[in-house]
């Protein structure tokens, strides 16, 4: 399957404002998420193997972060006209099925994809308390096909930096998934039709 790998992302960036909405018909915005001890915007796929191989685990984090002060959002970016599983009706069915406990976004127009400078799905995005990327990395090591456990151990150790005052490791480890299905004539300068 074509895989991409998330973009180079300077640590320290600010995150960007959106607004949003989700199944419900609520708009939510980046200052909605700001009273957290850190954010982690996270942009996923309802299809892509690479975020149905860890789903259920990354519900499971959210949970289980969310009472130690992390704010966690998914945006999912999709052009949902060629691919109608990305639909918002479709993310409402995801967060339900799924047991998603946090905002899952429709970013309809992809610009707020574009201002976070995501490639794939997923492709997270982990923000300090004060709105200043701190990790820009991989769940964990576990791929479709390689038979390793989805134990989300990059992530959590970014976290659990990030929740006590501390940095996240230097290196990052990319996060590798499924290109984001930019529009047509959407696409941003990163894009790479071959992938």
């Amino acid at each position: 399957m074509p895989q991409t790998t998330s973009n180079q992302i300077a640590i320290g960036t600010k995150a960007a404002d959106f607004l949003l909405p989700d199944a419900e018909g609520a708009l939510h915005r980046l200052s909605d998420f700001e009273d957290g001890k850190a954010l982690l915007v996270a942009f996923i796929s309802n299809r892509c193997p690479f975020v149905l191989l860890l789903r259920e685990q990354f519900a499971a984090f959210a949970r289980e972060y969310a009472p130690k002060g992390l704010r966690v959002i998914a945006i999912n970016s999709n052009d949902a006209e060629a691919h109608p599983e990305e639909s918002l009706v479709r993310i409402g069915e995801e967060v339900r099925n799924i047991g998603y406990e946090f905002p899952y976004l429709k970013d309809a127009s992809q610009d707020v994809a574009k201002a976070y400078g995501a490639a794939c799905t997923p492709d997270f995005f982990l923000f300090d308390a004060d709105s200043r990327l701190a990790y820009h990395g991989q769940f964990d090591n576990a791929r479709p096909g390689n038979g390793k456990p989805v134990t989300g151990a990059d992530l959590r150790a970014a976290v659990e930096a990030v929740l006590s005052a501390g940095k996240p490791a230097e290196h990052q480890t990319p996060s590798i998934g499924c290109n984001i299905k930019w529009q047509p004539g959407n696409e941003p300068s990163w894009f790479s039709k071959a992938a």
